[in-house]
């Protein structure tokens, strides 16, 4: 395997042991000024998709179906898959395990706080105190995706190394 498909799986399981970390501190109690900025989810995406679309140029380019995937993916240390396994499985239980249904959306305007409520269907204005409280949930989810699209981008781009190893040395004899 090229060392870019090294660099590239390495950086993108590693933003996304980051990202997931950060989903993990929204059940951490009290308040973390890291989760009220706007732009923590957009930072989180925005490298989220841009890994994945060059992860799936890297993948097309290897010119393998899913199942020569599945097969170079195993053929990578056990370390390796351990690792990316847990991180997708703690990616997935965050995004849409049991507490996805207890995040509901907040937003700031025009100096209020507002919530969705469920039950009415629509923004209703809440105290601050309680849009702090609900302000981590809100960004569990969307971390949690973002983790797991960097997860995922990792293991196809390792996958697609280990495919173009194997044909560099199929073509070599």
């Amino acid at each position: 395997m090229g060392w870019t498909y090294k660099v590239h799986g390495g950086v993108a399981a590693g933003a996304g042991a980051v990202v997931l970390g950060l989903a993990l501190l929204t059940w951490v109690p009290g308040t973390w000024p890291l989760f009220e900025p706007q732009w923590v989810v957009p930072a989180a995406f925005g490298p989220a998709l841009l890994m994945c679309m060059s992860a799936f140029v890297r993948v097309l380019l290897a010119r393998s179906d899913r199942s020569e995937l599945w097969q170079a993916f195993r053929c990578l240390p056990g370390r390796a898959q351990a690792g990316l396994a847990a991180l997708a499985v703690v990616g997935v239980l965050l995004a849409f395990g049991t507490g996805a249904g207890d995040s509901r959306d907040v937003e700031v305007r025009d100096g209020s706080y507002f919530a969705y409520d469920a039950q009415a269907h629509r923004m209703v204005e809440v105290a601050r105190s309680e849009y702090q409280a609900l302000l981590p949930s809100s960004r569990r989810m969307f971390l949690a995706i973002a983790g797991v699209l960097l997860v995922g981008a990792s293991c196809g781009v390792l996958a697609a190394g280990e495919v173009r190893r194997a044909d560099g040395g199929v073509a070599a004899r």
